[in-house]
């Protein structure tokens, strides 16, 4: 089987690989290593890795893993793109929970393939998100799409919020935090029950703790 990317177009590829665990990097790099165009490849097991690597390496593409010990994929992805807005990256996981699709999507991500992939549904990934476009692995697909109604997608500010309400902080110390005002923070609190369906203060706090923790490793 042919893990090579078309020759056309041959534009040289950088890619940085993040993943804090070295057997997946090890894996992925025999993988992507057969794909001629990629002319430069580097390596990050943690944020801080992929800052420094970004500056060296310079990337056009980054394949990031969603769940790390330091800060999850979908926060360093925020983070590299407010550095480099032209940058692209491609989300690689072992989740295919549509929650964790909707907000690496909403954090800039291109594309969101499954770490247990076929090599050519990856190579395939890369085609498509370094050439502009996206790509998601079929089974995230289905799984984003089937229902007909999906839940609204919550602001970053109203996502950091209902992190910290699993936290079990108070709106006085999320204020404090945020430099917000406590009328501001429970502001943000009605607007996430309501994109939610929430009633109550503890479904809501049921909801935070379930679900607004910080993502597991992936």
């Amino acid at each position: 089987m042919n893990d090579q990317l078309s020759p056309e177009p041959a534009s040289p590829l950088r890619v940085l690989l993040v993943d804090d665990h070295p057997l997946v990097r090890e894996g992925l790099r025999a993988r992507l290593s057969r794909i001629a165009r990629i002319t430069e490849l580097g390596e990050a097991g943690s944020a801080l890795e992929a800052l420094e690597q970004m500056t060296r390496l310079r990337p056009h593409l980054v394949l990031m893993d969603v769940g790390m010990k330091d800060m999850n994929g979908i926060e360093l992805t925020t983070l590299l793109l407010q550095r480099e807005s032209q940058l692209k990256v491609l989300m690689l996981s072992m989740y295919d929970n549509p929650e964790y699709v909707q907000r690496a999507l909403q954090a800039g991500a291109r594309g969101y393939v499954l770490k247990d992939a076929p090599a050519t549904e990856i190579v395939a990934a890369i085609e498509a998100v370094s050439a502009g476009g996206t790509f998601l692995s079929p089974a995230v697909s289905k799984g984003l799409f089937r229902n007909q109604a999906p839940r609204p997608l919550l602001t970053p500010r109203e996502s950091e919020i209902l992190s910290a309400l699993g936290r079990g902080e108070s709106s006085k110390h999320i204020a404090s935090a945020l430099n917000l005002s406590v009328r501001t923070v429970e502001t943000h609190r009605q607007s996430i029950k309501r994109k939610l369906g929430i009633e109550g203060q503890a479904e809501l706090i049921k909801y935070a703790v379930e679900h607004g923790k910080r993502l597991p490793e992936g």
